[in-house]
């Protein structure tokens, strides 16, 4: 009986644990690469997009750049015609597929009957529990992976001189770029300008909706939002 008051607590308390670390934030980690000669003297950073033949007339280039649009937007950028515009921004975007091999830890049932209960289906106290005397058995469990890659390049329309370029990178078990994009546009402006070749890793919380919080939505027009939920590990 006394063993059965001591599950039941353990048991109790793992369910607290998990309800603990459901309701906590959980981040979104990008790594930023920049080359910077970004002088910063404009007061009015106008702007319009550039396109590769491919990405003409296409909905999801046109879908990406409202994205990153609301980010350039929190940084006094304005998009205006070309024939008007100081600077011209490409985007260059993609996925690619890996897959990763862990080693996972196999605990068995035990068969033993008896007076220790070590005969229930399973037992974490059990002798081949996680809390056993007896080490757990590993297999190697494979999984798909899927990184996400968003480039901004600024350059300048009237001398095509290459001003700043900025590469964030994710990995999600998620194979979507449009749900990633978000948080790869909100990254790679984050601190806008950073030095030439600095690589930071930027962590962005993700809200209960699995979406930056206050992200507009792909293809809407909204008024820019700060990239102030953003963290910068160093």
């Amino acid at each position: 009986m006394k063993l059965d008051r001591l599950t039941r607590q353990a048991a109790l308390a793992l369910v607290a644990l998990a309800t603990l670390l459901a309701g906590c934030t959980t981040y979104v980690s990008t790594q930023v690469t920049a080359f910077s000669d970004w002088s910063g003297s404009d007061a009015v950073r106008s702007y319009a997009f550039t396109r590769t033949p491919d990405q003409r007339n296409s909905l999801e280039q046109a879908t990406y750049e409202r994205i990153v649009a609301s980010e350039l937007a929190a940084h006094a950028f304005r998009e205006t015609d070309e024939r008007d515009a100081h600077y011209l921004v490409a985007l260059a975007y993609g996925m690619r597929s890996d897959t990763v091999t862990v080693a996972q830890p196999v605990y068995y049932y035990s068969a033993w009957p008896g007076p220790y209960y070590w005969g229930r289906p399973f037992d974490p106290w059990g002798p081949w529990g996680p809390w056993g005397p007896y080490p757990a058995s590993y297999v190697n469990q494979s999984y798909p992976v899927f990184t996400h890659l968003l480039g901004i390049r600024i350059t300048d329309r009237a001398t095509g001189k290459e001003l700043y370029n900025v590469t964030a990178r994710n990995t999600d078990e998620q194979s979507s770029l449009i749900a990633a994009m978000p948080y790869l546009a909100r990254s790679a402006m984050a601190d806008f300008p950073m030095g030439n070749g600095v690589v930071r890793t930027v962590k962005l919380p993700v809200d209960g909706h699995g979406s930056v919080p206050n992200e507009v939505a792909a293809g809407s027009a909204a008024p820019p939002q700060p990239a102030s939920g953003a963290k910068t590990v160093e």
